[in-house]
């Protein structure tokens, strides 16, 4: 799909016809905060945070400043607001690649393929792996992207473990998702900053399918987990 130009991509702010519920004043900032975002988005991602200016994104989404400082304290404060969108897309995007998935194994492929495919999106590239920790700061950043996405991997592991005869306390199926999502997390990173996307998309889902069988031929010897990580009995 052929890029537009910002200003034709985001509709003029004034004359904002009043929303069910809400009055025309309120529509009004709504449609602003989101018109900001809408081009901020844009901007970040194709000249980077450092490059895209606070005078550029409020000329596309045609407000002046005093309007992009009434919903945001500033630059950081706006790319956060993107940085949460792109994130909250990706969650629901991977949350409904999982849905009619009764097979635990298809459903963890599945959620692998789906990643994998976001993350060599323009935007994800440039907003989360490149900009991301570099804007918000390491701890915040991390923060952000488990809150959006490591729910999608609980369940992802919950449904993977539950296909054996195991018995794990919550604090397990805990420390198993955690080190999943380290996993994909830095396997996201690679794909992404890689020369080849697609090529080392490739190799990581290779690598991950193949950890996936591995499991899936534990359950299926019904090999045991050893004793001290079922029941709570490592905590004891």
């Amino acid at each position: 799909m052929p890029k537009s130009s910002v200003s034709k991509l985001v509709p003029k702010v004034p004359g904002v016809p009043s929303v069910s519920g809400m009055s025309r004043r309120a529509a009004y900032s709504a449609t602003t905060k989101r018109a900001l975002v809408d081009v901020a988005e844009e901007l970040f991602t194709e000249h980077g945070y450092a490059n895209a200016s606070l005078d550029s994104i409020v000329a596309g989404a045609q407000v002046t400043k005093g309007a992009l400082y009434h919903h945001f304290s500033g630059k950081q404060a706006l790319f956060e607001a993107v940085f949460e969108r792109v994130e909250d897309d990706t969650s629901r995007t991977i949350q409904k690649a999982l849905k009619g998935h009764k097979d635990p194994w298809e459903k963890a492929r599945a959620g692998l393929r789906t990643f994998l495919t976001v993350v060599q999106e323009p935007r994800y590239r440039r907003i989360v792996v490149q900009d991301g920790p570099a804007v918000l700061g390491h701890e915040r950043f991390r923060e952000q992207e488990e809150r959006s996405t490591f729910a999608n991997v609980v369940d992802i592991v919950r449904s993977v473990l539950l296909a054996g005869s195991w018995e794990l306390d919550e604090d397990m199926v805990q420390t198993f998702s955690r080190i999943f999502f380290g996993a994909m997390s830095s396997a996201g990173e690679s794909v992404a900053g890689a020369d080849d996307p697609i090529a080392a998309a490739d190799r990581v889902e290779v690598a991950i399918s193949f950890i996936i069988s591995g499991f899936q031929a534990l359950t299926d010897a019904g090999v045991e987990i050893p004793s001290g990580l079922s029941d709570g009995e490592g905590s004891r």
